[in-house]
């Protein structure tokens, strides 16, 4: 739902912003919180090395399936309780991942990592709550400052995981305590939100598209690609990273420092991702993130110094900013406010369909490719290349396609 006559000032969209950005930043909090521990304790609860990352494959997987039901849990009950569910269902994750902790039981933490997912798929769509009171000048800024909200969760997570990872003699079960308390205090701040409900259809309601129509829309379906790979290929090289940097011989909280460096850089850009999408059109900036992603691989093939690890990790998250901040960006400017439920859960379910892949794959590529961690590191960002040249080759379609005259 888009408002530019009733309000031109964006005074409920800057409103409903500030909530989400503070929802970003204390729930999303508990996102670093996981993806920097729940490899390291999947490496500790699994008898084969193999599954590691099966922790983090099962939040992305469980991010995937929730990812229709919590847009159609949106689209007829409103923002506000699709949010609330997510933080139920963190909360939740929370407590049996501790409880498969405390029993040393790896399907108990399993099940809580797919209950994480739930959350994880909520959160997703804070991006497309940001637009939903946004004129159309104030849409990508909404949705950049809302992805910025990740800085302060950039800086929690990681400092919590800290304090906590080690403050009980079973290790991490104090991050997995402390992740219920952040769901907990932050679920609040969804009250304060002002999003109208999606008015309920009717026999005179507009349909819409069908979701083989809305996907055989060339720029829908460039978006979603784009979106896929840009978090995809994110995905599948952070969570090995923790692996790799321990494995390389260096500690934890080193482990911490890089994935905090990798946060930061994915959200300190969106303070301006939106000005440089307004000023210099959606689809250079989405190439741009794509080449990125392309020097992170480049410079984590260079070797394995903690330099190399912080860097690389760096321009990941700089690469996923531009790459998914303009994909969203695209894909919300695709499809009519009544197509909204329908194609954004359509989305995250297939940018989260890539991700489970991407996460499945990457602990097998980091433990099992290879006689060392410096090999499995090496497989990992190899794997970029072919998806970045799917991305690539898809974006550069539509900008050299002829112009048509289709409009949502």
């Amino acid at each position: 739902m888009t408002q530019t006559a009733t309000d031109p000032g964006n005074s409920q969209a800057k409103r409903n912003v500030a909530v989400l950005v503070a929802a970003q930043a204390i729930l999303g909090a508990q996102m670093p919180m996981i993806f920097t521990v729940g490899g390291l304790a999947g490496q500790s609860l699994a008898t084969n090395p193999c599954l590691a990352t099966l922790p983090i494959s099962l939040i992305v997987l469980g991010s995937m399936l929730a990812a229709t039901p919590i847009s159609s849990i949106m689209q007829r009950w409103g923002r506000r309780v699709g949010f609330l569910v997510g933080a139920t269902a963190g909360a939740a994750g929370g407590v049996v991942g501790a409880y498969g902790l405390y029993l040393g039981s790896f399907p108990i933490f399993l099940l809580g990592s797919l209950l994480t997912g739930i959350y994880m798929s909520a959160h997703g769509f804070y991006r497309f709550a940001a637009a939903d009171t946004a004129s159309d000048d104030y849409r990508p800024k909404a949705i950049s400052y809302v992805m910025a909200g990740g800085l302060a969760a950039a800086i929690i997570g990681p400092q919590i995981v800290k304090l906590t990872s080690q403050a009980y003699v079973i290790p991490f079960l104090g991050t997995y305590l402390a992740v219920i308390a952040v769901n907990v205090i932050g679920s609040g701040l969804f009250f304060f939100l002002d999003i109208p409900k999606p008015p309920r259809l009717t026999e005179d309601s507009p349909r819409g598209r069908t979701r083989r129509e809305l996907l055989s829309d060339p720029r829908i379906a460039v978006a979603v690609i784009c979106a896929m790979v840009s978090y995809a290929l994110m995905n599948l090289v952070m969570t090995s990273t923790p692996l790799a940097v321990v494995g390389c011989g260096y500690t934890e909280g080193n482990a911490a420092d890089v994935v905090t460096s990798h946060v930061l850089a994915m959200y300190v850009p969106s303070f301006f991702t939106g000005h440089l999408i307004a000023r210099f059109g959606v689809e250079k900036i989405v190439a741009s993130g794509l080449a990125i992603l392309a020097g992170a691989g480049l410079v984590a093939l260079q070797g394995v110094d903690l330099g190399n690890f912080f860097v690389a990790l760096i321009l990941l998250g700089v690469g996923w900013n531009f790459g998914f901040i303009g994909a969203t960006t695209m894909l919300a400017g695709a499809h009519a406010p009544h197509e909204r439920g329908r194609m954004q859960g359509l989305n995250d379910l297939l940018v989260f369909g890539g991700v489970t892949l991407a996460s499945l794959a990457s602990g097998g590529l980091m433990n099992c490719s290879g006689g060392s961690p410096i090999e499995g590191w090496t497989a990992v960002n190899l794997a970029m290349i072919p998806l970045l040249t799917l991305a690539g080759g898809a974006l550069l379609w539509l900008v050299l396609r002829p112009a048509d005259s289709e409009t949502v």
